[in-house]
């Protein structure tokens, strides 16, 4: 399985840079490496990304349709459910982002450092502001439970990768 999934990413970033080779020369601007692999760690943090919301909702789903089936905490059991997700969610990110996107990185702190700012970018993104928004979603605006988590993802995803890779990580220069 290991071994197609390597195949499956060498294909994609073939793919990609053909296809990002093609967009520079029409819009005139010189293609690099530098530019080819700044864009495929954002790639690879989508990745992972992806894999992160899947888990997540699916934890959030139980958690919730649990909460729900057992009638605890009714009034606000999907912010409980979203904190559980949460902190699993982050926790697969971490490890995801530092062996897959930022591993190449130079990373002048260590890893429970990294871990801990981690877990502050995303306190802000996936409990902070997605609460907020979870709110006004729901509350506010009659949005299902269900579909709210995931019209979050278009504030928090760009906000998470910047987050990361600038102080989190420590990737940028």
């Amino acid at each position: 399985m290991e071994g197609l999934i390597k195949k499956g990413y060498k294909l994609l970033v073939i793919f990609l840079m053909k296809i990002l080779k093609v967009f520079f020369r029409l819009v005139g601007r010189e293609f690099s490496e530098e530019k080819f692999e700044a864009f495929m760690q954002f790639v690879r943090f989508g990745i992972v990304g992806v894999s992160n919301t899947v888990l997540s909702y699916v934890v959030y789903t139980i958690s919730l349709l649990l909460f729900e089936h057992y009638n605890i905490i009714e009034s606000i059991d999907y912010l409980v459910a979203q904190l559980i997700s949460f902190v699993i969610g982050v926790s697969w990110s971490f490890y995801w982002n530092n062996r897959v996107v930022f591993a190449e990185e130079k990373k002048t702190e260590n890893l429970v450092t990294a871990y801990v700012k981690t877990v502050l970018s995303y306190s802000f993104t996936g409990l902070l502001l997605s609460s907020i928004l979870l709110t006004l979603w729901i509350n506010v605006f009659h949005i299902s439970q269900f579909i709210a988590p995931l019209i979050n993802l278009v504030v928090s995803v760009p906000l998470n990768f910047l987050l990361n890779k600038y102080w989190a990580f420590k990737c940028g220069n």
